[in-house]
Parts: structure tokens; sequence; C-alpha cells
């Protein structure tokens, strides 16, 4: 079944853009072209998680990059790298080994708190949906009954972070520890889909659980605050009912979580090679543009070897996405905040030292917050200033970054 087709201006602006990021440079392709420098650049991707991973498919299927920093003097080669977390990428950034990453906020968040030389870029996927799960006939039916239980979860990524703040809401608690919970460290979102013998439930994201299904994991709730088919507590029975205390974090509507993953470039790319970062943002947002054109089951087959979902399944996983619900990748007021949030969680959780400065996160744009502004005005069509602060949508947004000047005070 086709989805139904977008309203009027939201398909001119979608296909507008997919149209116009190939042209808007096109005047100075010719001289471009005689004076093009060579240059090799390494980017991360997380093919298992969620929005990135068809955005970026798209991109390198379509060579979508080369041909935009083609247009702008550079004859680029670039290595596509697979990770299955975050995590090894900061390694690699760490070791002068990797050019542009996909992070969530934790990881981004214990960079710029150790003076990582990293800046953000855009976002590269957002509103990911993190669930509880466990093995079918487990007596685990609702939050309450972890408690003194082992949990599996990615130590360190953002999974831990949307569980611990899932718990600390639902179970009414300021410390984790008073959970009683043991938390033993999944490698993988696989891994943790799988809820492996020793461990009574795990925290995974959307595309994982999905796949884990037919071998058994049932899920009780997710990070949107809202019950899974497995539940049966106060909220009800069966999946689609708000857990009331949802409505208690700062970060509804979109959850108890606040997700954002952003693109994440190394300093000394952005200073040496400032337009070829001009070209990724270029790059990135048509494929947005494109792939929010699309039915969401279509884009979803981009990534199968991947995800390991039918069309049917994998089109969930794209419709939570926020870049498919906004069809564009921009960094707003609301994104950045995401990062000083989770900031503040870690410190309560003595992950980090002390929770940042929102001055800190306004700096991480500094580099970039010029050329994500050049980027934008070279799709040609583009969003309505008022797309950025709409409040009628599950999202949270706000300015865009290069109006971070009018930003208010988030400290």
């Amino acid at each position: 079944m086709k989805a139904p087709l977008l309203p009027t201006s939201r398909r001119h602006l979608i296909l507008g853009t997919a149209a116009a990021v190939g042209i808007a440079a096109a005047p100075g392709f010719v001289k471009a072209q005689a004076a093009r420098k060579a240059l090799k650049i390494s980017i991360g991707r997380i093919p298992w998680a969620a929005g990135n991973s068809p955005m970026s498919q798209y991109m390198l299927n379509n060579k979508l990059l080369e041909k935009r920093a083609a247009e702008l003097g550079y004859d680029l080669t670039i290595d596509w790298r697979e990770y299955p977390t975050a995590l090894p990428m900061v390694e690699a950034m760490v070791g002068n080994n990797l050019d542009i990453g996909m992070w969530g906020n934790t990881p981004i968040t214990r960079g710029i708190s150790t003076g990582l030389p990293i800046s953000l870029l855009c976002v590269g996927e957002g509103h990911l949906r993190f669930l509880i799960t466990t093995r079918k006939g487990s007596p685990i039916r609702n939050l309450q009954d972890l408690r003194g239980k082992t949990v599996g979860v990615s130590l360190g990524g953002d999974p831990q972070s949307a569980l611990f703040q899932m718990l600390m809401f639902e179970l009414g608690v300021k410390d984790i520890k008073e959970t009683g919970i043991k938390f033993v460290n999944m490698p993988t979102h696989a891994q943790a889909a799988s809820v492996p013998t020793g461990v009574d439930a795990t925290c995974t994201i959307y595309p994982a659980y999905l796949a884990a299904q037919a071998s058994g994991t049932v899920a009780i709730a997710n990070s949107f605050g809202f019950t899974e088919e497995y539940y049966e507590g106060p909220a009800g029975k069966g999946a689609g009912h708000m857990l009331a205390s949802v409505k208690k974090s700062p970060f509804y509507p979109d959850g108890y979580y606040l997700h954002r993953s952003f693109w994440i470039g190394r300093n000394g790319l952005i200073e040496q090679h400032p337009q070829v970062v001009v070209a990724f943002l270029i790059a990135q947002q048509e494929a947005v543009a494109a792939l929010t054109a699309m039915d969401a089951g279509a884009v979803s087959q981009l990534v199968k070897e991947y995800w390991k979902l039918d069309a049917t399944q994998g089109a969930k996983v794209v419709k939570d996405d926020v870049l498919f619900s906004r069809g564009w990748s921009w960094p707003t007021e609301n994104d950045a905040r995401a990062i000083l949030e989770t900031s503040k969680f870690m410190a309560g959780n003595k992950v980090i030292e002390k929770p940042l400065q929102w001055s800190q996160i306004k700096d991480a744009f500094s580099r970039t917050a010029p050329l994500i502004r050049q980027a934008y005005e070279r799709t040609g069509s583009k969003p309505n200033a008022s797309e950025f602060t709409r409040t009628d949508v599950a999202d949270l947004r706000g300015r865009p970054v290069w109006e971070m000047d009018k930003w208010t005070n988030q400290n």
C-alpha cells in the first residue's frame, strides 16, 4: 500500500530541495572542475541503527557527496566505514583516524566534556524508539518488575541514557542505585535484542527488536512513554497505553529521552577543507529530502541486509525518525538542548564530573554554523522559518543553529 501523498506544499518543498541541491552550485562547476583538489576522507556510519542508515546508504549508492564536492572544487575519495555503535568511532576520532562520524547524545557529551577536537554538523537521526525487552513467558511485565533484576544495555551509549531516564521517572528514583538493578554491557544492539542468558531484560533499539521478535523477544515499554504488547501493570494491559510519568519528563512530547544523534566532524577537516563539509551537509539534505518523498517501506529496503526487516516492519522504523517526519536535517535549539540535558543526567549519575555549560555546546557549533547556513542557502527550496519553531508536532524544535545568538540561556 502506498503511503498517502504529502500536502502539496510539503511535496514541493521536498522534491524541490532534492532537485535544487544539485544545481544551486552549478554556475561555478566549470571553474571548479578545472582546479579540483584531490582529497580522501573517512566517514563512519551505523547501518544497524535508524534514520542514518538508509540516509547514508542513499548518499553512498548515488555518490551524492562526491558530486557535491566536485561542484565545490574537490575530487573526493570516501572511505565509508561501518560501526556497530558510536564507541569505536570515538576511539578512531581520538586517534585522528576518522574525519566524520555519526554519534548519539551520550558519546557527544563525553567528547565535549573531555575537550575532544570535534564539532557538530547536523542531525543524523532522532526520536529513536528504545525498548525494554524480555523473553516470552518472563514474569517481568512492567518497569516496577525490574527492581533487583539484571538488565543488559549498551553501557556508555544512548540506550543506557534512555533506559536510566525511563527507570528514574517511572520508578520515582533520583539515584539509579535505588532500583537495585545490576547492569550488564551489551556490545551490539542485536545481542541486546536477543535477551541472552544471564540477563532478565534488556534495553535495545527498534530495528534490532523487530528483527528479534521471531525468536521470542517481547517488549514491555518504550522511550516515547507508551506500553508495548507484553506490558501488564498500572497503565493497563498490552500496547499503546501512555505511562503517566512520561509527562513529568522535560522532554515530553519527545518522550522520556530527547534522542538526537549528530554527524560529527573532526576540527582539522573543518578548518582545512570547509567546503567539503558544506558538500557533506548538502548531500545529507538531498538524501533526506529524496527519502522523505519515498514510500517508507521502500526506504527501509535500502538497508534490508542490516535491519533484516521486510518493508512493513522496516516502515515502522522509518516513520519514527525525526529526519523523515521533518524532511530536513538542519539542527535546532532543542536538538542542541538534547546534549545539554544528557550531560545533566550523566553528571547526576557520576558518569561525567559535571554538566556541560550551554556555552560549550554553542562552541561545538561555532566552526560549523556558518557552513550549515551556506549549505541551507544552497539547497534552493527550503523549509519556511516557521517550520523550525512549530510546537504542534511530536518533536521538539527551535531556532536553527545559525540563529544561536537568539537561543535562550539554558543554564
